[in-house]
């Protein structure tokens, strides 16, 4: 008998046990249904091995000014005057670099860190540096953008030309170069489809500035499509969602991969103070009301052109990232991580250490100190 009650108990213990998990998974699954962050709370689980709290992670620099970040799939890209790091809780890459105006962008698994006008450009991945490019002083470097495949477009200044783009696969072989004649080149970008590449020129028409885009094969130098940008200067170019999505001072463009504009975003006279083109299918911009001061709205734009949410914004904006369905403000006082719909999903509060912030896909964050990183899970 007491062997049987012993069996009985052991056996209601489980199926409390299962009724609890099963409860749990319920309301998991309900949340991620109605708006996907059910998932993410798992993610962040079977990642962190809980899906809540702050605390340090293994990424130290120097402190900086000159540091620029970039999240990269679960580590951190840098790179300062001194140096390109590519940092993840196994491993780190590190390359000595000289540099005046550090920029970086990242990929999927490459980062490209690159000077502004000099002549140093590196490609690194978190075991080695797969690219070094050396310009002559006469041919410096502009920009440089890596797609989701990370493929390469660098754009610098070309003697006898008004600029050049050249493409490169993910193993550092060139595979498109692009010399302007007749227009000056400012930025590129390759496709997603990974068969094309997005050419910024520059004009005017009629005493109006003009951007124009360009879309080019990288196994053709005629090109495919284009597409004009009035009275407005790019800024930056991603993809979103399968679509182009340049950014300029003026307006948000979405187009295809032909060239076909898809959608068009408006500032309506506000002034764009802050834009991530990191979300998976929008876009949030910060526009001010004023060229100075703290007022203005936090918008989100889907790929097609249509305005999500908008939220006014009466404090201080140090930076803003966006990742997956979520993006993060911070704040001079605290950090919001938002969802695309701009509702609060997480606040931390306390936050007067952190300089920057660099949303994930599941919802994390990591706030940026002048010599270390936080992670912070909501």
């Amino acid at each position: 008998m007491d062997e049987k009650k012993k069996t009985q108990g052991r056996l209601r213990r489980f199926l409390i046990f299962l009724l609890t998990l099963i409860v749990v998974l319920a309301v998991v699954l309900v949340a991620a249904y109605r708006d996907g962050t059910g998932f993410d709370v798992l993610r962040r689980y079977f990642s962190y091995g809980t899906s809540e709290g702050s605390g340090a992670v293994p990424f130290t620099y120097d402190a900086s000014t000159s540091n620029r970040f970039a999240p990269m799939g679960g580590g951190l890209a840098m790179v300062s005057a001194t140096a390109a790091q590519v940092m993840t809780a196994k491993e780190s890459c590190t390359q000595e670099v000289k540099m005046t105006h550090p920029a970086i962008d990242v990929g999927k698994d490459h980062m490209v860190a690159y000077d502004i006008g000099g002549t140093s450009l590196y490609v690194l991945s978190a075991q080695e540096t797969m690219l070094e490019l050396k310009a002559e002083a006469e041919e410096p470097f502009l920009s440089a953008n890596l797609n989701g495949s990370d493929y390469l477009a660098v754009t610098s200044e070309k003697r006898g030309y008004k600029g050049s783009v050249s493409v490169y696969d993910p193993s550092g072989e060139l595979l498109f170069s692009f010399h302007s004649s007749d227009r000056f080149v400012t930025d590129g970008y390759v496709l997603e489809n990974c068969r094309s590449v997005a050419v910024v020129t520059l004009g005017q028409k009629d005493s109006t500035f003009l951007s124009t885009v360009v879309i080019y094969p990288l196994d053709s130098e005629e090109p495919s499509g284009s597409y004009t940008i009035s009275d407005g200067m790019v800024l930056a170019m991603g993809g979103v969602n399968g679509r182009l999505a340049t950014v300029s001072d003026t307006q948000l463009t979405f187009a295809d991969e032909s060239g076909g504009v898809k959608g068009t975003y408006s500032y309506g006279g506000g002034y764009l103070r802050e834009y991530d083109l990191g979300g998976g299918d929008f876009v949030p911009l910060l526009l001010n009301r004023y060229k100075a001061g703290s007022v203005g709205r936090l918008v989100t734009v889907s790929n097609s052109g249509e305005e999500i949410a908008s939220l006014d914004v009466n404090d201080e904006v140090f930076n803003l990232s966006a990742a997956g369905r979520y993006v993060a403000v911070l704040y001079a006082d605290r950090l919001v991580i938002y969802t695309e719909e701009l509702q609060e999903y997480a606040i931390l509060m306390d936050t007067s250490s952190a300089r920057d912030v660099l949303v994930r896909p599941d919802g994390s964050a990591l706030l940026l100190e002048s010599e270390k990183a936080t992670l912070f899970l909501p």
